[in-house]
């Protein structure tokens, strides 16, 4: 994919979904600057990061840490984020690498960050996943043990908790999915108010995806991840690095 055909694709996209936000947020009497866009790239190559942060939009999100490591270092001027789930022993591949952790959600990985972090007199900053619906298919801290889990990571001494993350249940075949999000992000919000007045720091609610950004930014979303409504359809499978036509 050549940079001209890459942004021809990922231009348009982006404004649809600006517009997107910015009339989900006047609905509810809020700034879109309030709102940080992250454009995932789960399976696209990295041509569509190198346009997305031509077009102005230097958030990009990954689900895997091997395809994050592959990209960064080819996706000049963009700041990244691991929206995906994060095993102990993958903690080494991303302390250090300037990534926003969206899915931390134990004690055990906790420590394992900021003993890393630790390691390269870093701090590595964090938001704690919750599975906000109980919902057996979806990682995340149970909503009982939230605040006890930001209570421990906070006082780590190499990790930096700045908030909450969540992925609501997939919605029913007949559902709208903004409208049957907006529970779960509404129970998220409600969490994040009631650990900022223990724990001021702990500011932002990542949530809110392609289908139901809407519903996210009404509940006081300050991040969303969009992938497929800015960079298309996802591959069958991770991007493995094959060659590209700059």
């Amino acid at each position: 994919m050549t940079s001209s055909s890459a942004q021809a694709l990922v231009e348009p996209r982006l404004a649809t979904v600006r517009a997107r936000v910015a009339r989900a947020c006047e609905e509810v009497d809020r700034s879109p600057a309030t709102v940080l866009i992250i454009g995932v790239t789960k399976t696209h190559p990295p041509a569509l990061g190198r346009a997305a942060v031509a077009c102005g939009l230097i958030d990009l999100g990954e689900n895997r840490v091997q395809e994050l490591l592959v990209k960064q270092p080819a996706v000049a001027g963009a700041r990244w984020h691991l929206v995906g789930s994060l095993q102990r022993n993958k903690v080494r591949d991303v302390v250090g690498k300037q990534v926003l952790v969206h899915s931390l959600d134990r004690r055990r990985l906790a420590d394992a960050l900021s003993r890393r972090a630790s390691e390269l007199g870093s701090v590595q900053r964090a938001l704690i996943q919750v599975n906000v619906a109980d919902d057996p298919a979806k990682g995340g801290c149970p909503v009982d043990e939230t605040l006890d889990l930001i209570a421990y990571a906070r006082e780590l001494p190499h990790l930096a908790v700045e908030g909450l993350m969540t992925i609501p249940p997939l919605p029913a075949p007949d559902e709208d999915p903004s409208e049957a999000a907006r529970e779960h992000f509404a129970r998220l919000r409600g969490l994040r108010d009631q650990a900022r007045s223990q724990f001021p720091e702990v500011i932002h609610l990542s949530m809110g995806m392609s289908d139901d950004l809407e519903a996210a930014v009404a509940e006081g979303a300050t991040m969303i991840r969009v992938g497929t409504a800015l960079f298309g359809p996802r591959g069958r499978g991770p991007w493995q690095g094959q060659e590209e036509h700059r």
